[in-house]
């Protein structure tokens, strides 16, 4: 048996043993426990057993790993709490590269094909909070998910998550948000091996406001990152945007959802390179019982004089692009850049499926395209499929890009259990 049957074989018998245990009495775990007059105490523990298969012409990659994140909330009715988790990674089969960049550890290991998940040990969230009706005050290390994260997120799809030293004010008034974050460091998914990449810092401030229209909710923003390393001045640069979603409902069990954002960036203070790029999305969906259909179109657009391209070097980018994670960064040369998405999917949920609760499935087709240079990169297909058994989520997901212009043909393969109080 091949190693890598081997270890699917493994995370298999590990599905097939949480399927196969008796039904427990349901105590409600990770509930909050009072403490005191108005203090309650939330345990906060989490968990990701992974599978993540790698093939590609020159390298191939087989990475098991388990993240586990733990801490607690202490919170007080005046709406005052204090929150600190710890966040662990380790590498049961590392015959994968975990750095994509050079950096002297030996979890560097360029014989194998890039999985981002490097064994990692570190403070993940310690953050102190005042949360009421129409205000939310944070300071700390935190958690940060800007809308559907294309500018700002956590990067949760990776078992090391990105946060923020960063202090957050969200404010609501009837149909009006703001929200204003100001930041000193970007803590990175590549852990305490990375060397410099382990976090960046300098000035990073994220503003929005918005307001809802009846169906229609719209937003403005503006992103302003000030990088302090040198190997990342490039990224430095400000983005000022707008983004308007809407749903409609079309019949009792039928719904139109459409999503649309339009943003501008060019340079700023750190970076040497004088650009600017356009930010062109647009998105539409049909959803009618568990059945949803969506079709759409990204740009991350270039400056061909600057050999520059549209980035977004703090966003959630496994959520955009593709899966096989080919375009992370927006590819920028003198020749071609810029990257343009026309994509679409199918997705199901399932409902009366008692031996399968929350069976779901969905498939994806992109095409990617530069912006200049009439280069064509390339096609992906992806496809996942998962239910739940009791408090655990199960997973399956696949992607395939096919390379004609751009990175090498590439397939990826995932068995994920995951749980969460």
């Amino acid at each position: 048996m091949t190693r890598k049957f081997a270890v699917a074989a493994l995370c298999a018998s590990s599905l097939t043993m949480v399927l196969a245990q008796p039904a427990l009495a349901a105590p409600k775990p990770g509930d909050p426990i009072a403490v005191g007059a108005g203090l309650t105490i939330d345990p906060i523990i989490d968990g990701r057993l992974r599978w993540e298969n790698v093939n590609t012409p020159t390298v191939d990659a087989d990475a098991v790993t388990i993240r586990v994140r733990a801490g607690a909330e202490l919170k007080h009715a005046s709406g005052i709490s204090i929150l600190a988790e710890s966040e662990s990674t380790l590498g049961i089969l590392d015959n994968f590269n975990a750095f994509p960049f050079p950096v002297a550890t030996s979890q560097r290991r360029t014989q194998f094909a890039v999985v981002a998940d490097p064994q990692n040990i570190e403070l993940n969230r310690l953050q102190v909070q005042y949360k009421s009706k129409p205000l939310t005050l944070t300071v700390g290390r935190q958690r940060i998910n800007l809308d559907d994260q294309r500018f700002v997120g956590s990067v949760g799809w990776r078992q090391n998550e990105q946060t923020f030293d960063a202090v957050r004010g969200e404010a609501k008034f009837g149909p009006i948000t703001a929200d204003a974050t100001y930041s000193i460091g970007q803590r990175s998914i590549f852990g305490i091996d990375a060397g410099p990449r382990q976090g960046m810092g300098r000035d990073f401030v994220f503003l929005g406001a918005g307001a809802k229209l009846g169906p229609v909710n719209v937003k403005a923003f503006s992103y302003l990152l000030s990088y302090d390393e040198a190997f990342f001045y490039g990224n430095s640069s400000q983005t000022y945007g707008a983004r308007a979603t809407a749903s409609f409902p079309l019949a009792p069990k039928a719904k139109l959802n459409l999503a649309a954002s339009y943003a501008r960036q060019s340079n700023y203070d750190t970076n040497p390179a004088i650009y600017t790029a356009d930010y062109v999305a647009a998105e539409a969906g049909l959803a009618y019982e568990g059945l949803g259909v969506i079709a759409g179109y990204e740009l991350l657009g270039g400056d061909a004089a600057a050999g520059k391209s549209f980035q977004t070097p703090m966003a959630t980018g496994h959520k955009f692009n593709g899966w096989a994670d080919l375009f992370l960064a927006t590819p920028q040369t003198l020749a071609f850049g810029g990257l343009q998405d026309i994509y679409g999917g199918l997705s199901y949920k399932f409902t009366g499926v008692k031996a399968l609760p929350g069976l779901n499935a969905a498939v994806v087709y992109h095409r990617f395209d530069s912006d200049y240079g009439n280069v064509r990169y390339g096609d992906e297909w992806d496809a996942s499929i998962g239910f739940n058994v009791r408090n655990i989520g199960l997973l399956a997901k696949y992607a395939s890009y096919n390379a004609t212009g751009f990175g090498a043909d590439t397939k990826r393969f995932w068995l994920q259990m995951e749980f969460a109080y």
